[in-house]
């Protein structure tokens, strides 16, 4: 073999290994991009995550609202389901709005910090659909008034269609009552929410 083939075999050589090395190295900044693409991807979903499952919910002034801090109103509420006490001390409804909420772990009192804040706006908050025949919980299991059943509200004990608009006023009564209950169960119900101390 000659020199000149020598040389021209090395310089092959030379010319595969750096054609080899760019390939590696286009490949290495194809597979770092796409990581790092997947890592941001996973940092926004978690950032996202967090945010949904810690913010106070519904954002925003609710409309008509006064300013907030304005009030420190409470109200008694007792919600019974088939004759049971709904709980609204978990933590899962507790202080899901600045302007009107649960807190402290006091599932009875409702507190209101900005004037003229609906109810509708408090259960929206806690993710709960409030209308004149159905209350409905997260996970969409609906109690609503049918043949068997009555969806019954209560302010003060006076018995209102809906509520879904009402403001609370100091020291409110308000029952949520489902299920097919007579005057005296509902008595009975009025009497155990009158007997809340609000806090």
């Amino acid at each position: 073999m000659g020199k000149k083939e020598r040389e021209e075999r090395e310089q092959e050589r030379e010319t595969f290994y750096e054609k080899r090395q760019k390939q590696q190295f286009k490949y290495k900044a194809i597979g770092i991009g796409v990581l790092a693409g997947i890592v941001a991807v996973l940092a926004i979903s978690s950032y996202n995550f967090y945010q949904l499952s810690t913010q106070v919910v519904p954002q925003g002034m609710p409309p008509g609202a006064g300013p907030l801090g304005g009030v420190n109103i409470h109200a008694g509420i007792l919600t019974m389901i088939y004759g049971q006490q709904f709980d609204y001390s978990s933590p899962a409804y507790q202080v899901k709005s600045r302007y009107i909420d649960f807190e402290k772990s006091d599932g009875d009192t409702i507190h209101m910090h900005a004037a003229n804040v609906t109810l509708g706006f408090l259960f929206n908050s806690l993710h709960i659909g409030l209308t004149d025949k159905c209350f409905t919980f997260p996970d969409n299991r609906n109690f609503c008034t049918n043949d068997k059943y009555n969806l019954k509200f209560f302010i003060n004990h006076h018995q209102l269609q809906d509520i879904s608009n009402y403001v609370i006023s100091d020291n409110d009564r308000i029952l949520i009552s489902y299920g097919n209950e007579n005057s005296t169960q509902i008595n009975t119900q009025l009497a155990k929410l009158d007997s809340f101390t609000l806090s």
